[in-house]
């Protein structure tokens, strides 16, 4: 079985894949993912590639083998399945769920995943509105049309329906501003020469840098 450290390369390989659309990943790109130096990152891309798990091509990037990515979908899925468990029954806040399953999701088997998944009913999404991979290893595709908030024109309804920066501070942000996951609500103002976004939520005004507002998907209505 690849090693804890090989995991987390594997799966943040696909995510930043995922998030950026590409299937070649940067090596300074996953560096800043990982919080590690650029040197650090090489030397691992070379023992993935060593492994069959992934295809590193020096200064161009590093990209999932079919191995690779299959291996990948199963962490992932693990990692999204715990964080809605944690969540749905012990009631930890999606601030706190995301550490807690950086920790758990190596040491789950694949029984006890399906255990959980068929327990919350195949869920298709964690908390944070991320896609959830089937225990086939798929990816599951948008069935809904998203835009980022700081795209949406003044006046627009919106609801939202996922949420790309997770930090543990943004996302206690968003829940003390009422921003969780399925809230609707109008963009009352978006400046791109103050690159401010202003939106009206259950009749409070809550005002976001379209550096913040980047990272928050929402569905036109």
């Amino acid at each position: 079985m690849p090693s804890l450290t090989v995991e987390n390369y594997l799966k943040s390989i696909l995510q930043v894949g995922l998030r950026t659309d590409h299937q070649v990943v940067s090596t300074g790109r996953l560096a800043e993912e990982l919080g590690v130096s650029p040197g650090t990152v090489t030397s691992m891309l070379k023992t993935l590639s060593d492994a069959e798990l992934a295809a590193y091509t020096p200064y161009e990037g590093v990209e999932l083998t079919e191995k690779g990515r299959t291996h990948a979908i199963k962490v992932l899925r693990r990692h999204r399945l715990i964080e809605l468990f944690l969540v749905k029954t012990l009631n930890l806040t999606w601030d706190q769920v995301h550490e807690e399953a950086e920790h758990m999701e190596h040491a789950v088997s694949d029984q006890l995943i399906d255990a959980i998944d068929e327990f919350l009913g195949s869920p298709t999404t964690d908390p944070h509105g991320d896609p959830i991979p089937t225990s086939q290893g798929e990816m599951p595709t948008d069935q809904i049309d998203t835009c980022r908030l700081c795209d949406c024109k003044t006046g627009t309804n919106f609801r939202l329906v996922r949420v790309t920066n997770q930090s543990a501070d943004f996302l206690r942000f968003l829940s003390d501003s009422g921003m969780e996951i399925g809230v609707s609500g109008t963009i009352s103002g978006n400046s791109t020469e103050a690159a401010l976004v202003t939106v009206d939520v259950d009749g409070k005004s809550i005002s976001l840098g379209h550096a913040a507002a980047e990272g928050l998907l929402v569905e036109e209505r």
